[in-house]
C-alpha cells in the first residue's frame, strides 16, 4: 500500500529537479546575453575615450588658421595640415582591432574637421550677433529722427545681412518663449488667467527699441556703419572678440527679461472711457444694458456639477435644481409655482434670471453695468466647517485677479460691476488678523469695495453692501399666477390676530424672542405660535409655515441671529402685515423695494419696550382700526411682485406689466452706478462725501442728519 505512494513521491522530486534545472538554464543564458551587452558598450565608450585622447594630446595640436576654411564641407578631402610625428599608444586600450596608421591618420582628419566646424559655426554666430545689434541700434535711432550716412553695399552682401537678421528674430522667439516658459515653472500656478493673443515680432521690437538702444549704446558709437563693424570682426584678436560679445549677450537678456515682465503685468488703459457708447434715441434698453461676464467654470458651473460637496448636512443636489428653484411642490391655494427653495441659492436664481434679461449685450462698449456670475455663497459653504480658512479665500482672490485684467474693469476700476451673494454680509468680512473667525474676507477686499455687493442682508456701516429679499417658495411664470395669487390673498379669512414663527434665541442676551413667545402664549386665541425647537419638523415644511401665516393678520419679525429674517418675505408673500422691532431687520436694508413710507405697509414696535416688558403687542395690533389695517393689507399684497423672484424659465412678456425683486435690483444697481459715473466725471476726488458709518443713514434717508434710528445703529 506505501510503495505506490513512494513511487508517486519519487516522481514528484524528479519533476521538481527538472524544472529546477531549466530555471538555471535560463538564467544561465540571460546572464550570458547581458555579459555580451555590457561588453559591447565598454568597447564602444573605450573607442570614443581613445579618439578623443588621441585629439588631445599636447603633442597633437593643430595649428590651423581658422579663417582659410571653407564653410560648408561637402566633403573630407580639404586640405588639412597635420604633424608627422604623431603616436598614439593603444595598448592600454581594450580595443581588439589593429588599426593602420593610413585609418588613423584619416580618422584623426575627420575629428579635426569635425572641430573645425564647431568654431567656425561659433564664430559665424558672434559675428552676426555683432551685426545685428548695430543693425537694431541703428533702427532704434532712426524712428527718433537721427539721420545715419550709409555706405553702399555690395547686392551679394546686403542679402546675406538679411538671412542674418531674420535667423536673429527666429532665435530671439524662442529664447523668449524659453524664458517665459521658465518664469512660468518659478511662479505658482493660476488657471484662470485669460490668454494672452500673440503680438507680431516687429510690434514687440518696436515697443523695446529704446531699452535695447539704451543697454547696447554703451558699447556701439552711434555712428557705426556696418563695414566698419566688419573691419572690427576681421582685425580684431578672437578672443577679445569672444569677451565683447559675451558683455553684449548679458545685456541683450536683461533687455529681454524686462520685455517678458512688461508682458505678464496688466497692460495700462490710455485713455478710460466712463459712459457708455450711444445707441439710437428711441432704443428701449438706453442706460439699461448690462454686460454679463464669461468668467471661468470653476466659479459657477463646477460648484453645481460637484454640488455634493457644498454641504455635509444638506442635499445641495436637489435644491439646486430648476435652476436654483429646487424641487417642485404641489399647488397651494389652488396655484402653481411652487418650489422648495433654499435662500442659499439665491446665487444660482440670479444669474438664470440674468440670462433672461431684456437688456442683457454681448458688447460691453454699451453696458452700464457689468454683472460678475459668480457663487461666492456656495463656493464658501464648501470650506466654512474645514480646518483650513485659508481656502474659504482662495477662489475669490482668484477672481479679483481675473477681474483685474479684464478690459471691462479698467472702464471704472469695476465700480459698474456688481455680484450677488446668497448669504448675508456677515459671512465674507472676516478680518484678516482673525483667520480663524467665521466666514471669509469678500466684502474687505479691494476689489470688491469698488463693485456693488447684493446680499440678503447688507451691513449698515458699509458703502459697496445692498440688500435684496431672500428667494420665497413662490416662482410664477405667468402673468395670470400672479393675479391669481394675489386674488386669493383678498379673499381669505385670517382667524388670529398675529403669530409667530421661530426659536428662542437664549445665547443672545440683547434678543427678545423669548418675551415675544411669552406674550404670544398668553394670547391664545389672538396668537398662533409654531415655537422650531429641536426636533420639530413643521418649521422645515413649506406648507406648514405659509398656513401659519395664511391664518394670520400680523406676523412677528424679531431679530435673530442677524438683524434680518427669510421668515419677512414669506409672510408678506401670504398677504400678512409684518411687525419689526428694529430698523435694521428691512427698513434700512432694502431700500430699493420697500416703500420709504414704513407705516403704510408695516407696524414697528421697539424692541427695547418689549425688552423692558413696557408694551403690549397684543394691545398695539389690537388698536390699529379695520380700515388701516385693510389699507395696509392692499399695499402689502401689492408689493409681493417685487419681493419674489420669477421663474428663470419663463419669458418677460409672459409675467406683464409686473416686476419681480431681479428687476427691482438690476435697476438700483444702474441707478447707483449712474450717480458714481458722474461724480467721477465731474472730478469729484472722494467719490463719498459721508462717512461710511453713516451709509445706512444716507440710503434711507439721503442725509446723516441725526435720526432717532441712531441708537439702533450706534457702534461700540
Amino acid at each position: 500500500m506505501r510503495k505506490p505512494h513512494r513511487r508517486g513521491g519519487t516522481m514528484a522530486m524528479e519533476k521538481s529537479s527538472s524544472k529546477y534545472r531549466t530555471q538555471f538554464w535560463y538564467v544561465a543564458m540571460a546572464s550570458f546575453l547581458l555579459w555580451l551587452v555590457l561588453l559591447y558598450l565598454f568597447s564602444s565608450s573605450a573607442k570614443t575615450v581613445h579618439n578623443h585622447e588621441r585629439l588631445f594630446r599636447q603633442e597633437n595640436v593643430i595649428d590651423l588658421p581658422v579663417e582659410n576654411v571653407p564653410q560648408n564641407h561637402e566633403s573630407d578631402e580639404a586640405p588639412v595640415v597635420v604633424s608627422e610625428d604623431i603616436s598614439v599608444d593603444n595598448s592600454s586600450l581594450p580595443v581588439s582591432v589593429d588599426i593602420s596608421p593610413d585609418d588613423q591618420m584619416s580618422e584623426d582628419k575627420k575629428v579635426v574637421t569635425d572641430l573645425v566646424e564647431e568654431l567656425e559655426k561659433e564664430r559665424v554666430e558672434n559675428e552676426k550677433k555683432r551685426v545685428d545689434s548695430v543693425i537694431i541700434g541703428r533702427s532704434s535711432r532712426a524712428k527718433r529722427g537721427h539721420r545715419e550716412p550709409r555706405k553702399a553695399r555690395s547686392s551679394g552682401r546686403l542679402e546675406t545681412d538679411k538671412k542674418r537678421v531674420r535667423q536673429k528674430d527666429d532665435d530671439e522667439s524662442n529664447v523668449e518663449n524659453s524664458d517665459e516658459n521658465h518664469q512660468a515653472l518659478d511662479k505658482e500656478p493660476n488657471f484662470f488667467e485669460p490668454k494672452k493673443d500673440v503680438e507680431p515680432k516687429k510690434a514687440q521690437v518696436d515697443d523695446n527699441d529704446d531699452d535695447l538702444e539704451s543697454k547696447r549704446g554703451k558699447e556701439l558709437p552711434t555712428d557705426l556703419s556696418s563695414d566698419d563693424v566688419e573691419d572690427d570682426n576681421t582685425s580684431e584678436p578672437e578672443p577679445k572678440t569672444q569677451r565683447k560679445f559675451s558683455s553684449n549677450n548679458n545685456n541683450t537678456s536683461e533687455a529681454k527679461n524686462r520685455v517678458i515682465s512688461k508682458k505678464t503685468q496688466p497692460r495700462r488703459v490710455g485713455k478710460v472711457m466712463l459712459r457708455p457708447r450711444e445707441t439710437r434715441s428711441n432704443d428701449p434698453c438706453k442706460g439699461k444694458y448690462v454686460y454679463m461676464h464669461e468668467v471661468p467654470a470653476l466659479f459657477n458651473e463646477e460648484l453645481l456639477k460637484n454640488c455634493w460637496t457644498l454641504s455635509r448636512w444638506t442635499d445641495m443636489c436637489e435644491l439646486t435644481s430648476n435652476f436654483g428653484l429646487g424641487p417642485r411642490l404641489p399647488n397651494m391655494e389652488g396655484v402653481s409655482g411652487w418650489y422648495a427653495t433654499n435662500q442659499f441659492t439665491l446665487e444660482v436664481i440670479f444669474h438664470n434670471r440674468m440670462k433672461q434679461y431684456k437688456c442683457l449685450t454681448k458688447d460691453s462698449s454699451l453696458a452700464s453695468a457689468v454683472y460678475v456670475p459668480y457663487y461666492p455663497g456656495l463656493d464658501l459653504m464648501r470650506f466654512l466647517w474645514g480646518p483650513f480658512p485659508f481656502m474659504r479665500d482662495a477662489a475669490a482672490l482668484d477672481l479679483m485677479k481675473w477681474l483685474r485684467e479684464s478690459p471691462e474693469w479698467k472702464r471704472m476700476d469695476g465700480r459698474d460691476h456688481f455680484m450677488v451673494a446668497g448669504r448675508t454680509t456677515w459671512d465674507f468680512m472676516r478680518t484678516p488678523e482673525n483667520e480663524s473667525d467665521w466666514g471669509n474676507r469678500l466684502m474687505i477686499l479691494p476689489e470688491v469695495r469698488n463693485m456693488t455687493m447684493l446680499l440678503i442682508e447688507s451691513s449698515p456701516w458699509n458703502y459697496h453692501g445692498f440688500a435684496v429679499p431672500y428667494p420665497t417658495y413662490f416662482h410664477p411664470s405667468t402673468y395670470a399666477e400672479i393675479i391669481q395669487w394675489q386674488m386669493r390673498m383678498r379673499r381669505i379669512n385670517r382667524r388670529y390676530l398675529f403669530s409667530f414663527v421661530g426659536a428662542p434665541r437664549p445665547n443672545l442676551g440683547d434678543s427678545i424672542r423669548t418675551e415675544i413667545m411669552d406674550q404670544c402664549k398668553a394670547s391664545r386665541r389672538k396668537c398662533k405660535l409654531l415655537e422650531c425647537v429641536s426636533g420639530s419638523q413643521k418649521c422645515y415644511k413649506p406648507d406648514q409655515i405659509m398656513k401659519f401665516f395664511l391664518s394670520s393678520t400680523f406676523c412677528l419679525q424679531p431679530p435673530g441671529d442677524s438683524y434680518t429674517r427669510r421668515s419677512t418675505f414669506d409672510s408678506i408673500l401670504a398677504g400678512c402685515i409684518p411687525v419689526f422691532f428694529h430698523p435694521g431687520s428691512a427698513y434700512a436694508q432694502y431700500i430699493w423695494h420697500l416703500p420709504k413710507d414704513i407705516a403704510k405697509y408695516s407696524v414697528f414696535i421697539p424692541e427695547k419696550n418689549v425688552k423692558e416688558g413696557k408694551v403690549s403687542i397684543e394691545n398695539v395690533l389690537s388698536r390699529i382700526p379695520r380700515t388701516k389695517i385693510f389699507a395696509m393689507r392692499e399695499q402689502v399684497i401689492r408689493l409681493i411682485p417685487r419681493l419674489m423672484y420669477f421663474n428663470p424659465s419663463s419669458k418677460s412678456e409672459d409675467t406683464g406689466r409686473f416686476e419681480d425683486a431681479f428687476d427691482v435690483a438690476v435697476e438700483g444697481v444702474l441707478e447707483r452706478v449712474e450717480g458714481l459715473r458722474k461724480r467721477i466725471e465731474e472730478g469729484k476726488e472722494e467719490i463719498f462725501d459721508f462717512p461710511e458709518q453713516y451709509s445706512w443713514k444716507y440710503n434711507v434717508f439721503g442725509n446723516v442728519e441725526r435720526h432717532e434710528w441712531d441708537p439702533y445703529f450706534d457702534r461700540p
